[in-house]
């Protein structure tokens, strides 16, 4: 990119931040993007009016538009700490208003056909392990296909998973997972391992870690035999597992641990699914539908 002071920032964010390759290539995209708009001008001096302009005839959704005003924040705020401006032009412009939407959860039904899935193959194993993990521990997809060994301790009924930040927590593992996922690793990870070695739990039939995306494509198809017609991804059985657990007493603070949130309001979404449940439950009273029509 043709700018020094986005490539300065840029080696900031990959040397000091330590972002994820993904979040880095986000914040590279977005700043290409705008760099590329603005070429005729300095990047580093536009004012306000120009920025605030800029992301108003931006053809993108809110959402869109709220994360490159937050680029621009960071990147700003960057070029005041080291003393290359003293304002952040950016900074007077308001966040767009985002609709929050409520994320997809499968039922407990829907989660019981889905794992109760019929195992022939060393693959089905471990697929079904995968599944059970995903839905007892709420880990991230990300988390689970990078899960190694020395991060199991499978006598004390625990995992240790890097979140976001390389933030490290501890996540408890109920006792069907825990014996879908021995089952996996001692009696069908062998045969596909076959003379290969790995350090990565789940593995794919080449001994390579599995992809993201190559179990997303298995959770579609698994999908689709149980007869679920919801758009499921491995990030549903994340959402179901803080759905599930919140519907059932959990505090949502321990939610929050468990997810591995940062901030509680990001939990707090739980709150309305379950929120819309008590509606939903609400409607079997037997005087329910006959007090919502009184005006």
């Amino acid at each position: 990119m043709d700018n020094k002071y986005i490539e300065e920032y840029l080696d900031y964010l990959r040397y000091e931040r330590k972002l994820s390759i993904n979040t880095y290539n986000s914040y590279y995209d977005n700043l290409k993007i705008i760099n590329d708009y603005f070429k005729n001008s300095n990047f580093l001096y536009l004012d306000t009016d120009e920025i605030k302009n800029y992301l108003y005839n931006l053809d993108k959704d809110p959402k869109t538009k709220a994360h490159y005003l937050s680029v621009l924040n960071s990147f700003y705020n960057y070029m005041i700490l080291i003393g290359h401006i003293e304002i952040n032009p950016a900074a007077p412009i308001k966040m767009p208003k985002i609709d929050k939407n409520l994320p997809n959860y499968l039922t407990v039904d829907e989660v019981d056909k889905l794992l109760n899935i019929s195992c022939t193959k060393p693959l089905d194993y471990r697929n079904k392990a995968m599944l059970e993990m995903l839905y007892a521990t709420g880990t991230r997809i990300s988390e689970l296909v990078n899960l190694k060994f020395n991060q199991l301790d499978l006598d004390d009924c625990i995992i240790r998973v890097l979140g976001k930040g390389k933030k490290e927590r501890i996540i408890p593992v109920a006792d069907i997972a825990l014996d879908s996922l021995k089952t996996y690793i001692n009696e069908y990870r062998p045969f596909i391992l076959k003379t290969k070695t790995s350090d990565y739990v789940f593995i794919n039939k080449d001994g390579q870690p599995i992809s993201r995306v190559g179990f997303f494509k298995i959770i579609k198809k698994l999908c689709l035999k149980a007869g679920i017609k919801k758009n499921v991804s491995p990030h549903t059985l994340r959402h179901s597992f803080a759905t599930h657990l919140l519907n059932n007493g959990a505090d949502l603070r321990i939610i929050q641990e468990l997810l591995g949130h940062e901030n509680l309001s990001t939990t707090e979404i739980y709150s309305h699914l379950g929120n819309k449940k008590l509606e939903s439950d609400y409607e079997n009273h037997p005087r329910a539908k006959v007090e919502k029509g009184i005006k």
